[in-house]
């Protein structure tokens, strides 16, 4: 072999060399795609822990509105049976069904955040949601629409729903001013938005009674 030859076949080996270099070093980008993937993920992760995030306001905010939502549906479901009044009755219905779903998702938010469900672990010792009703208690409040029937029901149920409504307005107002769960505070301000808004319905019912 010359050496010619020789310098030739050296030449060709390390331009071989070169050309396998390139190739395993542009091989070596198509890992890093994952990457992406896990910032995404990351991603996820962050905002499923922000969700998760609440303070004793949160937990109050939501074992408290769960038993005042459940007497003011218990009080609904008894207007819908008794109310004279086509306007009476189709309002009740209205609340009993969006507060239903309300304290499904409060409840859901508790067992996440490993918290009991009502305060002080059960529903003995309480007063549905501590709040009174023109000095009533939930139980002397549905005594009294019991009681009633025709005009009357329709008067003191639309009385005693607007003095539990300004009950709810007020602990709504409390978790925005103490809370730190995005979803409780965002839960919180419909509250107030909606149950105001009925509010001014009812006392328009009661001035049209």
């Amino acid at each position: 072999m010359t050496l010619r030859t020789r310098l030739a076949a050296v030449a060709g080996g390390i331009a071989l060399t070169l050309a396998l270099a390139a190739c395993g070093d542009g091989g070596e980008t198509t890992p890093e795609e994952p990457a992406a993937g896990t910032a995404a993920e990351e991603t996820t992760g962050s905002a499923t822990e922000a969700e998760d995030v609440h303070n004793d306001a949160d937990t109050m905010f939501a074992q408290m509105m769960i038993v005042h939502h459940e007497g003011a549906i218990e009080m609904a479901d008894l207007a819908v049976e008794k109310a004279d009044s086509e306007e009476v009755r189709s309002l009740a219905e209205r609340i009993s069904a969006a507060q239903g779903p309300e304290i499904e998702k409060m409840t859901s938010w508790l067992e996440a955040w490993g918290e009991e469900t009502s305060p002080m672990g059960g529903m003995e010792g309480m007063d549905h949601g501590d709040m009174d009703m023109e000095g009533m208690s939930q139980e002397e409040a549905m005594a009294d629409l019991e009681s009633l029937s025709g005009a009357e029901f329709d008067q003191r149920f639309l009385e005693l729903m607007i003095a539990h409504h300004r009950g709810a307005v007020d602990m709504a107002q409390e978790e925005l001013d103490g809370g730190e769960n995005p979803q409780a505070l965002e839960l919180a301000q419909k509250i107030i938005d909606d149950q105001q808004a009925e509010i001014t319905e009812m006392e328009e019912l009661l001035q049209g009674l």
